[in-house]
């Protein structure tokens, strides 16, 4: 197993600005300590939280969780673009994006 490279400008980074990183095995790894789960239950617990409201969104609805936020769905609209490289003009088709709305106490803890 190859270990990534110590980087004290990283590191000091990291403390100073209190950078952290929390990927899916972090959260069930989490989930299964706070609730005093295994991680074979916190996983089904996760992904059943995640389905559900991909599902629900996928149905065109809202997820709303109080004091957490709200996810939904937008529309956004065919354009026209540039790429970049050549300055050509380019269609860039409609498609649906998924919003977050952070709710009051979730936007109030991290401030």
């Amino acid at each position: 197993m190859k270990s990534e490279p110590y980087s004290f400008a990283t590191d000091f980074f990291q403390r100073t600005f209190k950078i952290f990183k929390m990927n899916k095995g972090d959260l069930i790894s989490k989930v299964a300590e706070d609730a005093n789960l295994t991680k074979a239950q916190a996983t089904e617990a996760v992904n059943c939280v995640l389905a559900n409201i991909e599902t629900t969104l996928k149905n065109g609805d809202k997820v709303a969780m109080l004091g957490f936020g709200t996810f939904s769905i937008s529309e956004r609209a065919a354009r026209t673009g540039r790429n970049p490289k050549t300055g050509e003009a380019i269609q860039i088709a409609a498609k649906k994006v998924i919003k977050f709305k952070p709710g009051k106490e979730l936007a109030a803890s991290v401030n």
